[in-house]
């Protein structure tokens, strides 16, 4: 696979980069291991001045890195400026939080004294995807650098120059040179990075596929590995909820980012009595999106990031349909430069069917009828996936059986599914294992040791 930056909305080439070559990949892997002997010597203080510093970058020129985004991968314009924002708001929070969460935690035992202490590890791998190109790599980096690791990115080949842009923004914050580094490796490099024992760990957000060659890896060489992975998510509305609310929500969650999201919202289960009002008014919305270039202003929908995942889509679509499905409104490709994909909505999906049992990384929704909570849940957690879920209802007792009984790493009451990082991130089941964000992310990549002095 090429690493290259293709528009998205024109489908030309941008920029094509070499990839590192065996003496490029050693020569940043022993930096790193140095840089390491170094940074893990700092300060809390000295660290969340330098992210400190990220954060600053970042609100200063998010326009400029919002835009290398949009070119590379195809999101809406003003979403990269969020995400940028969002960046900045991650940094802050553990230039903040970070030694809070770290700081040793006395333990009463016989000895004279007793703690655990949170020690770096050292060079963490982080193989990252190109849906959220800096979200994903700074919900990594903030936490890790915090902790005093230091980080390593092969990043998604299709946006390259969004990695380049991270270490470079690392670097014109104060970090030492090689506290942050991109490899720009093929896939078929990095079992040779993850296997070399100056790299202590590996996280990943990605695909099963990819997930279980990566954790194999990592487990032969008795390496931690964190995995965030696909979602099927469920978004439950029942007949107490907020209809308009969850209505215009509902949209948001399978739209935002073009349906490419492992958060978004991809099977949609509403309750009967309100099933057929929901599904007309869905409809509605899904038809009146507009679909266009991501840098205007006025446009709903962008393209899907490649030609691959477009294709894949609109297969996933039609074997649905072929299986039984119905289609509602979409189901095809705009014709033009560019890959955009329309909006589309399907009913009667069998549960075989690739629109129930596989992620769809598009705009596109299965709407399926249920009877009561229990029927919802029944249908939400029959699915190999277990990332998260969003239920709409006002009745007490129906939130907490939501709570309690999504098989889910991450359940939202009236409310979409979004990370934030003052909570943790992460599933269960084949959407993977292990946590990011909040104080359990920050701990996964840290040595906790037992001290015990008589």
């Amino acid at each position: 696979m090429a690493i290259a930056s293709i528009n998205p909305a024109t489908g030309e080439k941008l920029k094509e980069f070499s990839s590192f070559d065996d003496a490029e990949i050693e020569k940043r892997l022993s930096r790193a291991e140095k840089a390491f002997r170094k940074y893990r010597r700092t300060t809390f203080t000295d660290r969340s001045v330098l992210l400190e510093a990220v954060a600053e970058l970042l609100f200063q020129e998010k326009e400029k890195f919002a835009q290398i985004i949009t070119l590379e991968m195809g999101k809406l314009f003003r979403a990269s400026v969020e995400e940028i924002e969002k960046c900045a708001r991650g940094c802050r929070f553990y230039a903040e939080n970070g030694e809070r969460f770290l700081e040793d935690e006395a333990a009463q035992t016989d000895a004279a004294e007793s703690y655990v202490q949170y020690q770096p590890l050292g060079p963490v791998l982080a193989i990252m995807p190109w849906n959220f190109p800096f979200w994903q790599v700074f919900r990594f980096a903030a936490p890790a650098l915090m902790a005093g690791n230091v980080g390593l990115l092969k990043h998604a080949s299709n946006v390259p120059q969004c990695a380049l842009a991270i270490e470079e923004i690392l670097c014109r914050a104060g970090f030492d040179d090689g506290v942050f580094q991109t490899l720009l490796i093929e896939p078929e490099q990095v079992e040779k990075v993850i296997i070399d024992p100056r790299v202590k760990a590996v996280t990943l957000t990605g695909s099963e596929k990819a997930g279980s060659a990566v954790a194999s890896t990592a487990a032969r060489e008795i390496k931690k590995s964190v995995l965030e992975l696909g979602g099927s998510d469920a978004f439950i509305v029942m007949p107490s909820a907020d209809f308009e609310r969850a209505l215009r929500t509902s949209v948001k969650a399978r739209t935002i980012n073009t349906g490419q999201s492992c958060i978004a919202a991809k099977r949609f289960m509403i309750a009967d009595q309100i099933y057929d009002e929901f599904l007309d008014q869905f409809v509605a919305h899904m038809r009146a999106l507009k679909v266009g270039d991501p840098m205007d202003p006025e446009i709903d929908i962008g393209p899907l990031a490649t030609e691959q995942i477009l294709q894949g889509v609109h297969d996933q679509v039609q074997k649905t349909i072929a299986a039984g499905a119905k289609l509602l409104t979409g189901g095809n490709r705009i014709h033009g430069p560019g890959f955009f994909y329309e909006p589309t909505v399907l009913v009667d999906v069998p549960k075989e069917s690739p629109a129930c049992s596989e992620e769809v990384f598009g705009p596109v929704a299965s709407i399926f009828r249920v009877r009561d909570a229990d029927d919802a849940i029944d249908l939400a957690n029959d699915t190999t996936f277990g990332l998260a879920a969003s239920a709409w209802t006002n009745d007490p007792e129906e939130q907490k059986l939501f709570t309690s009984d999504l098989d889910t790493g991450m359940v939202f009451i009236n409310a979409m599914v979004a990370s934030d990082p003052r909570l943790p991130f992460g599933g269960v089941k084949r959407s993977g294992f292990g946590r990011e964000l909040g104080a359990a992310g920050i701990r996964e990549f840290t040595n906790t040791k037992t001290i015990w002095i008589s």
